[in-house]
């Protein structure tokens, strides 16, 4: 599983061996003894790679091979490749552009959106 941290400033990737499930039912257990409001929802997110990066080619070939809807890839720019995902978003509002978004890809994909997003975000911080 692939967990996305949406911070108001930049995101994070990682990868867990958790399911959305459980990652969903932990976070309706702490906003329920916090008490605060949870959004639980479908959804997509998106994110940027440079397309120069070596691995780039094995994301596309293994996005084609698999055929899955949760992902897709999108040219945005000379520059850049989008990459969107549907998955589950988790957030204290439907409003808030911030929070926590979980899909499940293949094994493959993960790892290489994992490896990718480290090449080109891990230098920078979440708190920039």
């Amino acid at each position: 599983m692939l967990k996305l941290i949406y911070t108001e400033a930049a995101f994070h990737l990682e990868r867990l061996t958790h399911s959305p499930e459980q990652i969903v039912a932990q976070r309706a257990t702490l906003a329920m003894r916090v008490g605060e409001s949870i959004c639980i929802e479908p959804s997509s997110a998106a994110f940027l790679l440079p397309r120069n990066l070596p691995a780039i080619a094995l994301l596309e070939e293994t996005v084609q091979n698999r055929n899955s809807d949760a992902i897709a890839l999108c040219v945005a720019d000379e520059d850049s490749l989008e990459v969107s995902l549907t998955g589950t978003w988790i957030s204290a509002d439907y409003a808030e552009d911030h929070g926590i978004f979980v899909t499940v890809l293949s094994d493959r994909a993960e790892r290489l959106l994992e490896q990718l997003w480290r090449q080109t975000y891990a230098g920078a911080s979440v708190r920039e």
